[in-house]
């Protein structure tokens, strides 16, 4: 009774912060023509969309990079894309799952893949540096009879 109360309450907090997310997305993005790719990272996903803008500028979950991601090498590595090109754009990111490295990787990949959608001759730059490459690298699952997907249980001799 107590564990499905406790789902309930978690999947209710879920609800209300998707709801706010959205909300705060609206009041931030300009309602104009905007391009759009998926990228994905372990369980990362990122979807990327990006506005024509006069300085690059990127928008995680309705929040500014610096507040969302907290470090620089994160902030850095989620406008990798954006520097390879010469153009500016205005980026808005709604990313889920996973920690906040893959979904900086995530947002890369999504950025990447929109540039090329907008000017295939990005593509060979982008392309060079590696961020066209879905890095498939992700958790192994749990075999049975083991304790993790590989460590054995001690071995005792009685």
């Amino acid at each position: 009774m107590a564990d499905r109360i406790f789902r309930n309450k978690k999947k209710r907090n879920k609800k209300t912060v998707l709801k706010t997310v959205k909300e705060m997305i609206k009041k931030v993005l300009p309602k104009g023509e905007y391009t759009e790719a998926i990228g994905r990272r372990k369980t990362a996903v990122a979807r990327v969309r990006l506005y024509p803008a006069k300085k690059n500028e990127v928008i995680v979950n309705g929040k500014d990079t610096s507040e969302f991601f907290g470090t620089e090498e994160l902030i850095k590595k989620s406008m990798e894309a954006l520097d390879a090109v010469s153009e500016k754009y205005l980026v808005s990111a709604y990313v889920k799952g996973s920690g906040v490295n893959a979904q900086a990787e995530a947002i890369r990949l999504g950025i990447a893949r929109v540039l090329v959608k907008l000017d295939p001759s990005s593509r060979s730059v982008l392309k060079e540096k590696g961020f066209l490459k879905r890095d498939p690298r992700s958790v192994e699952r749990k075999k049975p009879g083991l304790k993790k997907s590989r460590k054995a249980p001690t071995w005792v001799k009685r």
